[in-house]
């Protein structure tokens, strides 16, 4: 089976049938003829969650590629503004 466009009351009145096509291809759900969301079988959801994990930086690897040099950073020169109180 293909991908298919289900319009958002088309898919709350065949829920059933927009899970069980999920299952063998992605299902979109439009509203006022946009796409709004898909629907994906679980493997296929799990399958780009690691793909996402596994391409993404850890906060360690973020804070590693930072420069280690003892270069001073330039600082502005910005003037403060006076508050009435």
């Amino acid at each position: 089976m293909t991908r298919r466009n289900w319009s958002v009351q088309d898919a709350k009145n065949r829920f059933s049938e927009v899970v069980e096509a999920a299952r063998r291809a992605p299902q979109t759900v439009t509203k006022h003829g946009r796409p709004t969301v898909v629907v994906v079988d679980i493997e296929e959801y799990d399958r780009l969650r690691r793909l996402e994990r596994a391409s993404a930086p850890s906060f360690a690897d973020v804070l590693l590629a930072m420069p280690q040099d003892d270069v001073e950073f330039e600082r502005r020169d910005v003037r403060v503004r006076d508050l009435d109180l």
